[in-house]
């Protein structure tokens, strides 16, 4: 307990404090018999009044879990290995062709690398565990991702990756290296397979899953490429918490269901899964997963103009999305016919399995999985330095392997204390058990909506463009520089580019355009030392607490301010500076282009227009720009929280505000005594197990 809030207890005299020992006695009943029953069922926790404390995982058994999707993810990466690429169009493989070799080579499970090598489907995860773990925190800053990218990833890199790590070399920090208009890549499968462990490191708190996740998956991904990522992080996050009651197929539709709320209307990713799933219900026959595969091809690949879609290429987000959808739902629940599906449906194979092989890894546990195979030994060595470089070696005296799946898995435990004490949970202490007590589950927006909580969603809603054109209105880019040529290194002459809200767009709509680029102010048209001035107006009021300024490309002639540029704001018709100032604007590197560039306003306005103008730089003076845009302030949503009175703290007076005012405090949809244990667990989470028989 808070030693000063005990101490405000102790103060407390009367019939006051008389009633409330009362009341909290009889709310402590049946604590010892809370922590017996702590450890979760495989996969899951408690939410039933089953004597069972709700949402409270053992941490030693999550650990197991952590190794077994790590072994998962291997056995299930390298056998989709054996077909990537290999069928991008028909024929298809079907099932007739697991166990044979029909393009000279056997398609079935690799199980005998010793060590585990290395594969874009697990290594950078390995470095978002190792920058984690590294740097501390709760979070990874652009800066701290770059610089872990700039360190280890510098080979066996390809597509949105590779075009990501060739930005960072020039500087460039995320978000901006997975901007559409910055990285032409950003629709691809990259972030898919490689930010799902974010999910795992945030068990039973999606929301805080996506918090973690935003940057890695924004490294290299925009727009439904970013929400497929995100669909399968959340599918991580949630099978720690999925019904301890649904098994195998009635599971995994409880976490398809469950994921899908978290995309947004509209999206292509959100299209894909509801697609994918009315197939599987109409499907009369559940072995017969191909009548999906084809109907995805028709529809995504094959007559994907027609349908209004643009077709990318066998590594893009949304076949093999779709791809990964069909192999969870046919799969049910099993891992080696998941695997088998995913192996076959074609297009970038590896990917599918390697997410999906994790998950139900993870649901099933180290024995169970390696059930799975009878007679079948794993080796637990993993060669990280196979494709990543300059991390430790923690096997020194092996001489392929520097790591072991169960290390891996126990260094991401810390990594996992640390987000639930940050997000109101209770994680081990000295005097507590060695388990975590995760906090309530996320409160819904209106309606249910999730997606209050998605950060993608929250940086979408903040920009007056996207707020005003979403309500039928109209935004207009301008220039200074009206006489700008639109040729000469690839410039882009028309100002309506700063503001088509291209860069602030998280509704997942089709991109049916390609080579989006920024605005180029002027291809030498600007005397030297010429002050340039670019234009956002709105045709009506927006709030401006932010003026955002992103950056084009610079090359050798120019395409950067000098010196910092100046903000104005339209208020009442009249261009004036911000009422009290800026009061703080992002540094500005005339050597790094794709800045993002945050000018924060001292007290927020209502305005009809944003403008920026300064001296345009380089021997051309010129600037670049691919968004110019104003913000209004971040929205706090309310969590929920063991704090029920909101006096800061969580104490005896919850417990007594509990008595009088009971909540669904787990997320069941009901108030029952396992709310009641759940919330006495996290008041009483520090004091010694041995003294629980002297609280009653």
């Amino acid at each position: 307990m808070n030693p000063a809030r005990s101490a405000t207890g102790r103060r407390a005299g009367g019939a006051h404090a008389v009633a409330r020992a009362g009341v909290v006695a009889g709310l402590v009943a049946g604590w010892a018999a809370g922590w017996a029953g702590a450890v979760v069922a495989p996969a899951g926790v408690a939410t039933a009044d089953d004597g069972a404390v709700p949402r409270l995982i053992d941490r030693e058994d999550y650990a197991d879990r952590l190794r077994a999707m790590w072994l998962g993810q291997c056995i299930a990466n390298w056998t989709g290995l054996r077909t990537e690429g290999r069928r991008i169009n028909p024929p298809f493989y079907t099932d007739a062709d697991w166990g044979q070799s029909p393009d000279g080579f056997l398609i079935d499970f690799v199980l005998n690398q010793n060590p585990w090598l290395a594969d874009d489907d697990t290594d950078i995860e390995y470095v978002w565990v190792h920058a984690l773990a590294t740097q501390g925190g709760t979070a990874l800053s652009g800066a701290q991702i770059a610089s872990a990218w700039v360190e280890h990833v510098n080979r066996f890199i390809w597509v949105s990756n590779a075009k990501a790590r060739a930005l960072m070399s020039r500087g460039v920090t995320p978000p901006a290296t997975g901007i559409l208009t910055v990285n032409d890549q950003s629709l691809m499968i990259d972030a898919q397979l490689t930010t799902e462990v974010f999910g795992l490191l945030c068990p039973g708190m999606p929301d805080r899953a996506l918090a973690l996740a935003d940057l890695p998956i924004r490294t290299t991904a925009s727009g439904y490429a970013a929400h497929a990522s995100q669909f399968f992080a959340v599918l991580y996050a949630l099978a720690p918490v999925a019904p301890k009651d649904l098994t195998g197929a009635p599971r995994m539709r409880w976490l398809y269901d469950e994921a899908r709320r978290w995309v947004p209307e509209g999206s292509k990713t959100a299209g894909i899964a509801d697609f994918v799933l009315a197939d599987f219900l109409a499907n009369p026959d559940i072995n017969d997963w191909e009548r999906t595969r084809d109907a995805v091809y028709a529809r995504y690949h094959g007559q994907a103009a027609a349908n209004g879609f643009v077709y990318r290429g066998w590594y893009e987000s949304s076949v093999n999305f779709a791809a990964g959808c069909i192999a969870m739902l046919y799969g049910q629940g099993d891992y080696r016919r998941t695997v088998q599906i995913a192996t076959l449906s074609g297009w970038d194979s590896d990917n599918a399995t390697a997410t999906l092989g994790g998950l139900i890894g993870f649901m099933l546990g180290y024995d169970a999985l390696v059930a799975q195979f009878p007679g079948r030994t794993f080796s637990d060595r993993f060669d990280i330095l196979r494709t990543r470089d300059n991390l430790p070696d923690y096997l020194p005296g092996d001489a392929q392997a520097q790591d072991t799946l169960t290390l891996w898995a126990h260094r991401m435990l810390p990594i996992i204390d640390r987000q639930v004490a940050h997000a109101g949970g209770r994680s081990p202490t000295p005097n507590g058990p060695a388990a975590w007590l995760l906090p309530p589950p996320v409160r819904l927006g209106p309606g249910g909506d999730q997606l209050l909580h998605s950060p993608t969603r929250a940086e979408m809603d903040r920009s007056a463009t996207m707020r005003v054109k979403r309500a039928g209105g109209v935004v207009t880019g301008s220039s200074s520089v009206v006489s700008s040529p639109p040729g000469g290194q690839g410039a882009v002459g028309n100002p309506v580019v700063l503001a088509n809200g291209l860069e602030h767009d998280f509704t997942g709509r089709e991109v049916l355009t390609s080579g989006e680029r920024a605005f180029y102010s002027s291809q030498g048209a600007s005397p030297p030392g010429g002050v340039v001035t670019l234009t956002v107006a709105y045709d009506r009021p927006v709030e401006v607490h932010t003026v955002r300024f992103i950056e084009g490309d610079h090359v050798s002639g120019g395409g950067w301010w000098v010196g910092v540029p100046e903000i104005e704001v339209r208020v009442g018709g009249v261009w004036v500076a911000p009422p009290g100032g800026v009061a703080s604007h992002t540094a500005l590197d005339p050597a790094v282009p794709f800045q993002i560039l945050d000018f924060v306003l001292a007290s927020p306005v209502q305005a009809t227009g944003v403008r920026i103008r300064g001296v345009a730089g380089g021997a051309l003076t010129f600037v670049t720009c691919a968004e110019l845009d104003a913000l209004s302030a971040s929205e706090t949503l309310p969590r929920s929280t063991f704090d029920l009175n909101g006096d800061g703290v969580v104490d005896v007076d919850d417990l007594h505000r509990f008595h009088t005012h009971p909540v669904d405090l787990d997320g069941d949809g009901a108030v029952t005594p396992a709310d009641r244990r759940y919330l006495v667990n996290a008041v009483r989470w520090e004091e010694p197990e041995s003294n629980a028989a002297d609280r009653r």
